[in-house]
């Protein structure tokens, strides 16, 4: 394609372009979930998300004969940079139409930005910190996705391949069967340490999490326990606030399982957040909004559970506390809510495909490894 036209995002009308397309492109896709319009504008807002206390970013659109054809943001996590002794530059909110020619062009503005800021390698996609999606999808392009997952077509990584890019990291995701009776092994695993370790499952309120610093404490467990994954910072004050606010305030409770050492003044030790899956009601949505009609999709997903599917977002236990079996506390806990509120599945969020520790829980259960998010790196 001739005549692809880059331009710089200056203004809101055009920030709000930049996400429009990417509802325009998968309209018709059946699998394909819109994200909440709202939320992608506050991330995307440099005055709205707390992470540009240590990231920098500018927006970029495709045109050609006018009309949008793709969209990139070009990053940069300094404090990740810091941490793995790396100087890349991110591509994130990636989409394009099927024209290696627009991918291409995108592509080299967030090269050039990003040598022009002293990067030496291009890589993602990524978000601007570890709780954003990150990763293109490889794998699964027939499967429904979620909120919190990017969703692309096939030819995406056929691009990235002809464009240079090499793997840096694959994430996976899995399909749990939820079971009737909640499988043996974590039942007995449970009452042991919780006889044993005086392990104890605790369920908090939402003064809890907002007020009385449980919010920070289970963050605080993501900090510890994540540190040493691929590519993680640690997360700050704001963002944690910021995550409290938007995610455990809103969310049912029941399904929020923290673990405590009743040896130790309650320290949670560990926890596991899910959500009910919003993947239908979002469809169902006018390009992600809640108005006029998106908030009650939402509510009937949030208050009555009209779906099948419960989203396992998190999940973290402290070094220390996973050879005593936490880890089935937790498990054991939350399939017994799947079960009391009819969900049928669980989709497990993405899990690096070396972390054999996580991954190998799913041996106890009716699992289907069904998507595969890849991040691709390139020299400049």
């Amino acid at each position: 394609m001739n005549n692809i036209e880059i331009k710089k995002v200056e203004t809101l009308r055009e920030l709000k372009a930049f996400i429009q397309f990417f509802y325009d492109l998968y309209r018709d896709n059946p699998c394909a979930v819109p994200y909440l319009y709202g939320e992608e504008l506050k991330t995307l807002r440099k005055d709205k998300n707390p992470a540009f206390e240590f990231c920098e970013a500018d927006y970029f659109l495709a045109y050609h004969d006018g009309k949008v054809v793709g969209r990139v943001a070009a990053m940069i996590n300094h404090r990740a940079n810091e941490r793995w002794n790396k100087r890349m530059v991110r591509f994130g909110w990636f989409d394009f139409i099927d024209d290696i020619d627009v991918c291409r062009a995108l592509v080299d503005t967030v090269a050039q930005w990003g040598k022009d800021k002293g990067m030496d390698c291009i890589g993602g996609p990524f978000g601007f910190e570890d709780m954003d999606r990150e990763g293109m999808l490889v794998e699964g392009f027939d499967r429904l996705s979620t909120l919190y997952i990017n969703y692309n077509n096939e030819y995406y990584p056929r691009f990235m391949e002809q464009l240079g890019f090499r793997k840096d990291n694959d994430w996976v995701e899995c399909r749990i069967k939820v079971p009737e009776v909640t499988p043996r092994k974590f039942a007995l695993t449970a009452e042991l340490v919780q006889k044993r370790y005086n392990l104890q499952v605790r369920k908090y309120g939402v003064l809890d999490f907002v007020k009385r610093g449980k919010g920070k404490e289970l963050f605080d467990i993501v900090n510890r326990t994540y540190d040493g994954l691929y590519g993680f910072s640690h997360l700050s004050d704001d963002q944690i606030s910021r995550l409290v606010n938007d995610y455990i305030r809103r969310a049912d409770l029941n399904l929020v399982t923290c673990v405590v050492d009743a040896n130790n003044d309650d320290r949670m030790v560990g926890f596991g957040v899910s959500f009910p899956s919003f993947s239908r009601a979002l469809q169902h949505t006018r390009d992600g909004r809640l108005l006029p009609m998106g908030w009650w999709q939402l509510l009937r997903v949030m208050k009555w559970h009209k779906t099948d599917t419960v989203d396992l977002l998190l999940i973290a236990v402290l070094p220390e506390y996973r050879m005593k079996g936490a880890n089935a506390l937790i498990f054991n806990d939350l399939i017994s809510w799947y079960r009391r509120y009819g969900f049928k599945w669980a989709e497990a969020m993405p899990q690096m495909e070396t972390n054999h520790g996580v991954l190998d829980q799913w041996q106890y259960l009716e699992a289907e490894q069904h998507r595969r998010h890849r991040a691709y790196i390139r020299k400049l």
